[in-house]
């Protein structure tokens, strides 16, 4: 039987530790093609380039048998896998993994996600999609904790499919292998994050600004990723591209908007 075709790609950048990770385990799995940002894009969201020229470098060229094939990209995490999907790829992937992220992408984290963002365009495409990120920000985190559950997730995804329209957002507690008590399917909680503007002078005299903040739960319930990251669960959002509040239409209809017949 074939090998399913694995596209891999991250906001982190092309060199992270946590995506060298990733495709460590998606070699077990099947073929992987990596499109990977040349330089970090985190905080990117879900922006694309549409006011400059895009680049990409193919890094590996028929090594050794198994060695995934390997592009740069100058864009960001949706422009990487919006590119692999029209010009790079031989053939459509059965799966698009982005990861592992430095750091977290749980609750309001995700509509600021690179990482998620990279996922999300895959699952615009059609294509099952899974955003990972590992609560850690240092450049040397462990990720080796989770090898086994990220696999299992994958095979599970690949085996049952993912619904239309959703991407799974799966973010790993800091935490040693022997800690992790399992996966829970979870909410998104509801947290939010208190801005500040740290002002400050260039050596010129013109004001800048530094964007600093404190991160703010407010939802106490137990079926959210944070309380299953606090409690060292892997924690598996199903995640809607679909913005609509569908609960809000009844009430919006009855402002009485009038009708040209």
């Amino acid at each position: 039987m074939k090998k399913p075709l694995i596209l891999v790609t991250n906001d982190d950048g092309i060199t992270a530790p946590g995506l060298r990770a990733l495709i460590g385990y998606m070699k077990k799995i099947g073929d992987v093609v990596v499109v990977a940002p040349d330089s970090p894009q985190s905080g990117k969201g879900h922006a694309i380039t549409i006011d400059n020229t895009l680049f990409s470098a193919k890094l590996v060229i028929d090594k050794e048998e198994g060695t995934p094939l390997e592009y740069s990209c100058s864009g960001t995490p949706a422009d990487c896998v919006k590119l692999a999907l029209q010009e790079l790829l031989d053939r459509r992937p059965d799966i698009c993994v982005s990861g592992i992220n430095h750091g977290s992408n749980s609750s309001i984290n995700v509509i600021y996600s690179g990482t998620m963002s990279a996922a999300i365009e895959a699952g615009i495409e059609g294509i099952p999609a899974i955003g990972f990120s590992l609560c850690d920000y240092a450049w040397d985190a462990d990720f080796e904790a989770a090898d086994d559950a990220i696999t299992s997730i994958v095979q599970k995804a690949l085996e049952y499919g993912i619904p239309k329209g959703v991407v799974l957002n799966v973010n790993i507690p800091k935490a040693d292998k022997e800690q992790l008590k399992g996966i829970k399917v979870c909410r998104q909680a509801r947290a939010n994050w208190k801005e500040q503007f740290d002002k400050r002078k260039s050596p010129s005299g013109r004001d800048y600004y530094w964007l600093s903040g404190e991160f703010e739960l407010l939802d106490q319930g137990e079926d959210t990723d944070e309380w299953a990251l606090s409690n060292n669960y892997i924690s598996v959002v199903p995640t809607q591209f679909d913005l609509t509040a569908h609960h809000a239409i009844q009430g919006l209809n009855e402002w009485g908007f009038t009708k040209k017949s």
